[in-house]
């Protein structure tokens, strides 16, 4: 998923990523080249430094896993609520 949030992968759309992630039972992890973190670190997603225009993949694992990419998806397709 690419980010297209004017802000990137700042404190408020980390926050709400985690958040979305923290309700679903499956392990999501987000990868950005060799860098791999947890979806639920607020910490970890800052890390990645994801300006606009990123590329990030995401993995998941469990019996959740298509309903938590789909809306994870829909954070980065709404930009966050940001635009």
């Amino acid at each position: 998923m690419e980010v297209k949030n004017r802000l990137g992968m700042h404190l408020r759309a980390a926050s709400t990523l985690a958040q979305t992630a923290a309700r679903f039972k499956s392990q999501i992890s987000i990868v950005k080249g060799k860098n791999k973190v947890n979806a639920r670190s607020v910490t970890g997603l800052m890390m990645l430094g994801a300006a606009i225009g990123t590329k990030l993949k995401f993995r998941a694992e469990g019996g959740d896993a298509k309903e938590a990419l789909r809306a994870i998806q829909q954070l980065f397709e709404d930009r966050f609520g940001e635009d």
